[in-house]
């Protein structure tokens, strides 16, 4: 399997929260080489200024709707983090162009890859495979349950499911390794607005800096499993360099957290006594809403050895803080 140190490593989706934590670690880990690309529809080269001062680091502008844009950035590559994608908002506003970037896009990723001799692709899927989650254990083969789902959610979630399938396909065929990745709700320093749980946070942040109660949607007892940035990142560090091929895992916490706790956790970051206020916004698009969710870890763990680090209270520390920094910044530049 590719070796971190000494490789050459290309991050599709490089300017996303994901892809700019993922190329940080590949510089840390000694990568020889490392191209961030991305077409800037939904990520920002502010992302990834700090990476590209490091000469071992490169920005390409390109597209995976147009499988040309990648046959020379992927040119020598040992491995391969596929990690551009539409989140289900994304999708809710443009179906068309998000199927197609989630299904065809990937296929373009790993025709590249097989053009190229790629040895290995680590593919950002989703813990949406399983759709709404019951009451039941969810581990890495649960079925699909999108009974009752907002359409755009079921587009996503079948969307990651034919992304896997595409993975395996390549896999048997042409002998590329592949691995599937399946995040729970990422969150960190540089989250943007479009993933629907872990906007709340931002949400909460922006309102409270404001002066205003931060509002939850419904009693806030829905729970979600949240899981940071940095540990993302490290497991597909860790299943680049792994023997797992051919499989999909959860990357996940395995703790389940409330709406009432993360909007707690970020007034308290934020040093304020604001009391948030209960109510619904029957506008915005709702994630199902489980009173348990337990996602397993195991077979991450047993196969590529991961395990989060950053607990929910930790990383919401982290989040603040760095909101904090990119607020006085913005403020000093207007």
């Amino acid at each position: 399997m590719p070796a971190i140190a000494g490789g050459k490593f290309v991050v599709v989706g490089g300017a996303s929260l994901l892809g700019s934590h993922i190329g940080e670690q590949l510089l840390a880990g000694g990568a020889r080489e490392i191209v961030l690309l991305d077409n800037l529809a939904l990520g920002s080269t502010d992302n990834i200024q700090s990476l590209l001062a490091d000469s071992r680091c490169k920005f390409v502008r390109g597209d995976i709707l147009r499988l040309n844009e990648l046959y020379d950035p992927l040119k020598g590559a040992d491995g391969v983090f596929a990690v551009a994608g539409f989140l289900a908002a994304p999708i809710a506003a443009n179906p068309w162009m998000g199927i197609d970037v989630n299904v065809r896009g990937m296929q373009n990723v790993l025709e590249a890859c097989r053009y190229q001799g790629v040895k290995k692709v680590v593919f950002s899927s989703s813990v949406g495979v399983y759709g709404a989650v019951g009451e039941e254990p969810n581990s890495d083969d649960s079925p699909l349950r999108w009974q009752g789902m907002q359409p755009a959610v079921i587009l996503y979630c079948a969307s990651k499911i034919m992304g896997e399938g595409f993975g395996r396909f390549y896999q048997q065929q042409y002998g590329i390794d592949f691995l599937a990745l399946r995040y729970s709700a990422i969150y960190g320093e540089r989250l943007h607005k479009r993933a629907l749980d872990a906007t709340r946070m931002v949400d909460a942040y922006e309102r409270v800096r404001a002066g205003q109660a931060p509002v939850i949607e419904g009693d806030g007892t829905g729970v979600q499993d949240y899981i940071y940035v940095g540990d993302v990142a490290r497991a597909n560090l860790m299943g680049m360099e792994s023997q797992a091929s051919g499989e999909g895992m959860n990357i996940a916490s395995g703790v389940d957290t409330s709406l009432n706790r993360i909007v707690q956790l970020v007034i308290e970051n934020c040093k304020s006594d604001l009391k948030p206020e209960y109510k619904d916004d029957p506008t915005k698009m709702k994630m199902p809403v489980s009173k348990k969710q337990g996602y397993s870890r195991e077979k991450a763990k047993r196969l590529i050895g991961w395990e989060p680090q950053v607990s929910i209270e930790e990383g919401i520390g982290r989040l603040v803080a760095w909101l904090d920094r990119d607020r006085a910044a913005s403020g000093a530049k207007q």
